[in-house]
């Protein structure tokens, strides 16, 4: 599902309930985040129905390297000769993907937030679960401008995953939260903001703090790696995830 302007040359892509985005610029277009491997296909309808060719894209940028965020990423490497960045911190997870820390077991989830099966189930069959390894990436640090299409600055995230990162678009008055916050839990089905359950979380007590860095973008719109789109302003997202705690 593509999501035109979700914010301005900023689109979103649904699959299975995980985003990633198509980032238009000047001098080409980034993507943010690679979904799940069946992401694929998508990229190619979504950048048709855009009128763009897959030579316009320049760079793929992860906010943090989960296994439902890399589908494609190793693909678009070898495939479109893009350089695969991703912060420092999460560059042992971009090896491999399902080796993550997180602070509760995911089968506890499972059988108490039935809801959440469907999501589960949509994931396994997109095969978010067996994303291919990135073999090589580009390495960057939180702070300053990152120089691909739309040079967005890097904001330091961490919690989610060790290495997360949000990127912030100024000039369009918007941030890419990965999964900093998300309107969507995957593991608990609830919506509204709110900081991913501990399921696939690796440290949320810093996950909580690092919606202070989200809030002081002051960014009017908020797209995050799961869920809708958040347009009520990033202060109000971050006041009520922290109100919600974490699961």
């Amino acid at each position: 599902m593509l999501e035109r302007d979700a914010a301005p040359g900023i689109h979103r892509v649904e699959n299975a309930n995980v985003n990633w985005y198509i980032v238009e610029a000047d001098d080409g277009l980034t993507l943010v985040d690679a979904g799940v491997p069946r992401s694929w296909s998508s990229l190619h309808e979504a950048l048709a129905e855009l009128g763009r060719s897959p030579a316009d894209v320049r760079a793929l940028v992860l906010t943090h390297a989960h296994f439902d965020h890399v589908g494609f990423a190793e693909r678009a490497r070898t495939e479109l000769g893009v350089p695969v960045w991703v912060n420092e911190g999460d560059v042992p997870l971009a090896r491999k993907p399902l080796q993550y820390t997180h602070e509760r077991a995911r089968s506890r989830y499972l059988l108490t937030r039935p809801r959440a099966l469907p999501i589960v189930a949509g994931l396994a069959l997109a095969r978010a679960f067996w994303p291919p390894p990135v073999r090589e990436l580009r390495r960057f640090t939180a702070g300053g401008a990152l120089e691909v299409p739309g040079s967005p600055r890097v904001v330091g995230t961490p919690g989610h995953t060790v290495g997360h990162c949000a990127l912030h678009f100024p000039d369009r008055d918007a941030v890419l939260a990965g999964d900093a916050i998300v309107t969507l839990d995957p593991y608990t089905a609830k919506r509204g903001p709110r900081v991913v359950a501990r399921a696939a979380t690796a440290d949320s007590e810093r996950a909580l703090e690092s919606l202070g860095a989200l809030a002081e973008t002051g960014a009017g719109t908020v797209l995050t790696g799961h869920g809708e789109v958040w347009r009520g302003g990033v202060e109000e997202a971050v006041r009520q995830a922290r109100a919600a705690g974490v699961d």
